[in-house]
């Protein structure tokens, strides 16, 4: 089963089909009321509904889901009744199983009830119309590299007492994404200094994104939500409270975060926290929105 654990949780939706051949005479017993097991459509449509929510029971790998949603209709052609389902959740991994197999069984169950009837039935085209809302529609591909620095506040590693880990793993992680470092820097907390480097890379080197690390707790040392606030020219509170809302799903101790992010210039400024895994979480969380967030400070609008 795959670890799903470090996903945001979205609206996802899906939309399957099936095909149910069958006989004209099949048909017309169908709209005339006259199957002997009664009506087939109304019972397909809650096996379908039923099968959707249990999925996860009948498919070895799917995930439990919370299903928001399901939704049956049924298309009565010459020779076919096509079985299309749609299925919504708002979670951390797809529905397409669930509207497969939601598919799968209305037909079954039409199958089952005109069987005695009709010696010709057969199932076929089973198949995903559509899917969205996975990582796929929000990740956005830039056709620049974002020029990023990554700037390390803490006294200790700033003094050589402790090794960087939290700032190397930005490094990596946003060289993976295809971002740009623009520079690297270590500081200790020191609201002065603070300032004065998010200004340069604000002001004259004009860099796209600023990432710092640390000092965004409540230790008598933790200066850098102050410092940052005040140079900051417009406030993005949604980015910093939903690093915080992810996190405090994975550990108790995410709401001690006073983190702030925001915009200087045409510089976004997000300030993380200064542990490797709520580093790994914040960056889980916000790394959706990142990407369209530089895009619309250069212009280029929610269609770009």
């Amino acid at each position: 089963m795959k670890d799903v654990s470090r996903k945001f949780n979205s609206l996802r939706t899906a939309c399957a089909e099936a095909v149910l051949h069958l006989a004209p005479a099949t048909l017309t017993l169908i709209r005339d009321g006259k199957v002997p097991k009664g009506d087939p459509l109304p019972v397909a449509k809650v096996a379908a509904i039923q099968a959707a929510k249990e999925t996860s029971r009948i498919i070895p790998y799917c995930h439990p889901i919370p299903v928001d949603f399901v939704g049956v209709e049924f298309t009565l052609g010459e020779e076919t009744i096509v079985a299309r389902v749609e299925v919504k959740a708002i979670y951390k991994t797809g529905v397409e199983m669930e509207a497969l197999t939601g598919a799968s069984v209305a037909a079954l169950t039409l199958y089952d009830m005109l069987k005695m009837l009709d010696t010709s039935l057969e199932i076929t085209g089973v198949r995903l119309l559509a899917k969205h809302g996975g990582k796929s529609d929000f990740d956005q591909t830039l056709d620049w590299k974002p020029r990023t620095a990554v700037l390390v506040i803490s006294d200790s590693v700033s003094a050589g007492k402790k090794e960087d880990i939290s700032g190397k793993l930005i490094l990596e992680r946003i060289e993976v994404e295809g971002f740009k470092v623009a520079d690297y820097l270590v500081i200790p907390d020191d609201p002065d200094r603070i300032k004065s480097a998010l200004i340069e890379y604000a002001d004259k080197q004009k860099l796209d994104l600023v990432l710092t690390t640390g000092g965004t707790g409540i230790s008598p040392r933790d200066s850098t939500p102050e410092a940052t606030k005040e140079i900051l020219e417009q406030r993005l509170d949604g980015i910093a409270e939903t690093a915080r809302s992810f996190g405090q799903q994975r550990t108790p101790f995410s709401m001690l975060s006073r983190a702030k992010a925001g915009v200087r210039g045409s510089t976004l400024i997000i300030n993380l926290p200064g542990s490797k895994k709520s580093v790994e979480e914040s960056l889980d969380a916000i790394m959706p929105g990142l990407k369209h967030a530089l895009r619309m400070l250069r212009g280029e609008g929610h269609d770009a």
